[in-house]
């Protein structure tokens, strides 16, 4: 078990150096923000002073040396534009995030399970068809698109829930659901195909001739051995929905690390931008460690591939 450990260990870190190293590419590719911050009669010497101050003037793989040198030690540098400690900064919003992520997680994973099991048992009725509809519906609507929708109804028109913000448990309702809806269509599609496979398979059948009620087959022995994709389903969700609630954010103002790199990524904020970026692939890193443990622990065949 510790070899498989270590094993998944030096991917996850190797992993994590390539992230790094595309995330400070491509923002060093999204534009100049020393612009932004020069005053507009600024000359080439004024310029070239601010780039001095912010490390910018030298080769870009000594500028990644340093920025790898200091994030590893916690330091991602000070805000450019609110000349703060970066990381200070997105800390102070990722309880936010993992506030609505975990939300939206744990509302996908119940209704998800829920409704995958019940259209696999009652496979080819109506209901099944028009629950695996919705989930495509679901699963094909653009997140913002669905967010802006939600606010419309809810909010405009029958004035039921807060359009943005976050303060009581109303405002976490349309985000969550928001958020949620396509990991509930994605969970449930991969519960059902899952669950349609134990339910046809011989052991199944011989609970029934030995007289169990359906109930106790399903939701107690089926479900337990249709679980392993699922868990590996959901391992992933909870790192993309965490990663996922930029835009959800962004649509109901919500006070998290995505809207924080929005508004950073628009004032070419590269520090909090970097912070934000590596701090949600490190969380999902981490989370997929996690996964691959638990398939360690629950399949021990695993540990030997």
């Amino acid at each position: 078990m510790f070899n498989y450990f270590l094993r998944r260990l030096v991917r996850a870190s190797i992993t994590l150096i390539g992230i790094s190293i595309i995330i400070f590419v491509a923002i060093r590719m999204s534009g100049d923000p020393v612009m932004s911050l020069a005053p507009e009669d600024a000359t080439e010497a004024d310029i070239a002073e601010i780039r001095a101050e912010l490390g910018l003037d030298k080769p870009v793989w000594v500028q990644y040396v340093i920025y790898a040198k200091n994030a590893v030690q916690g330091d991602f540098g000070r805000s450019i534009r609110y000349q703060q400690p970066a990381l200070d900064m997105v800390a102070a919003r990722l309880p936010a995030t993992i506030h609505v992520g975990l939300s939206a997680f744990i509302l996908a994973t119940l209704i998800g399970v829920f409704l995958g099991v019940t259209t696999a048992r009652y496979r080819g009725s109506g209901a099944d068809y028009s629950i695996r509809m919705g989930a495509i519906l679901c699963q094909s609507a653009p997140g913002f698109w669905l967010g802006m929708i939600l606010i419309l109804i809810f909010s405009v028109n029958l004035h039921w829930l807060p359009a943005s913000g976050r303060g009581s448990a109303a405002h976490m309702v349309l985000p969550v659901v928001t958020l949620g809806l396509a990991a509930v269509a994605s969970t449930m599609r991969l519960t059902r195909s899952s669950m349609l496979e134990t339910l046809g398979s011989e052991y199944v059948r011989f609970l029934r001739s030995k007289g169990l009620s359906e109930d106790m087959i399903v939701w107690k022995h089926a479900l337990r051995n249709s679980f392993i994709p699922v868990l590996a389903v959901m391992g992933l969700q909870l790192g993309n929905l965490m990663a996922g609630a930029i835009i959800v954010e962004t649509v109901f103002n919500w006070p998290g690390v995505g809207k924080l790199m929005v508004e950073a990524l628009q004032a070419r904020d590269f520090p909090i931008i970097q912070a934000g970026a590596f701090l949600l692939s490190i969380m999902m890193v981490s989370i997929n460690l996690l996964v691959d443990l638990l398939f360690g622990i629950v399949d021990p065949r695993i540990r030997y591939e």
